[in-house]
């Protein structure tokens, strides 16, 4: 918000005229839309999160108020990457909760066929045998049977230049560059909560 042009109690409240009327064009879009990939509902859709979040910004700066109507991260600055990479870099975040450490040590005794206790020593030492015996993709597919529940998640699909072998493995992650993503794919719950919202049925 500029300097030159102060929020008001009134901007706030056309603001939230916004939202009304964005929710009813959503609301409308999802009622006549031809198809899953209708580009009228992705409209709607978009016009209501930058309505949301026009509010929820003045509402925090006039009241210091927010509202559950903020659409979660996953904006990206505009692409400045070759339109043809010769490489792409794919990164991968994934947080989980660790629930049942009971469940976690049992799979790493099993892991590692465990005799002297040192795979259950503690949290971190079952960890390191599970992420060393198996892929971090089958940790995902079975979370659960390892004792943690699923966090947020994202891909990120990056141009990059050709690497040599060994050549970034000191700081595998320094070059983690928005400006290069080519595609990005992220899974929340926020995602499903926020749609349980906007559209309840």
């Amino acid at each position: 918000m500029s300097d030159d042009v102060q929020p008001t109690a009134a901007g706030v409240r056309a603001a939230v005229e916004v939202v009304k009327a964005a929710l009813d064009r959503h609301l409308e879009a999802i009622e006549k839309r031809s198809g899953e990939d209708d580009p009228a509902v992705h409209e709607a859709f978009e016009a209501l999160a930058s309505a949301a979040e026009s509010y929820d910004e003045l509402l925090y700066e006039v009241y210091d108020e927010v509202t559950p109507l903020e659409v979660p991260g996953g904006e990206m600055p505009e692409y400045e990457g070759p339109e043809e990479p010769e490489a792409i870099t794919v990164l991968v975040r994934r947080d989980y909760t660790i629930v049942a450490p009971d469940r976690l040590y049992s799979q790493a005794r099993h892991a590692s066929e465990d005799t002297d206790g040192s795979a259950t020593a503690s949290v971190n030492a079952a960890l390191g045998v599970i992420f060393g015996e198996y892929e971090p993709d089958e940790i995902a597919q079975r979370h659960k049977d390892f004792g943690l529940e699923e966090g947020d998640s994202t891909v990120w699909v990056s141009a990059a230049e050709p690497a040599d072998p060994g050549e970034w493995l000191e700081a595998p992650f320094d070059q983690a560059d928005p400006r290069l993503v080519i595609c990005r794919f992220d899974v929340s719950a926020v995602f499903d909560d926020e749609l349980s919202l906007l559209d309840p049925d």
